[in-house]
């Protein structure tokens, strides 16, 4: 088990997600938002959470993410496979 936090996780998701796409909205960036209401299309959602998982070290099976999670369901299904 890894001693990340929620917090160390949203914030990389942040992070990755306006470098994936620099248009977004910093101030959008909420956990209850998903990535497809910041306007994140299929693809940069794709990199968005595989960039995450690679920088914190961790695996999701692709099966456990399904499209529209908000963001704290996000950090949720990564922290259980921290």
């Amino acid at each position: 088990m890894s001693d990340l936090t929620r917090t160390q996780v949203f914030d990389t998701l942040r992070r990755n997600a306006l470098d994936v796409v620099p248009e977004l909205d910093p101030a959008a960036f909420a956990a209850e938002r998903t990535l497809s209401e910041l306007g994140c299309n299929s693809i940069d959602r794709a990199e968005i959470v595989t960039l995450t998982m690679e920088e914190l070290g961790i695996v999701v099976p692709v099966h456990e993410f399904q499209q529209g999670y908000d963001i704290a369901t996000l950090v949720d299904v990564m922290l259980k496979h921290a």
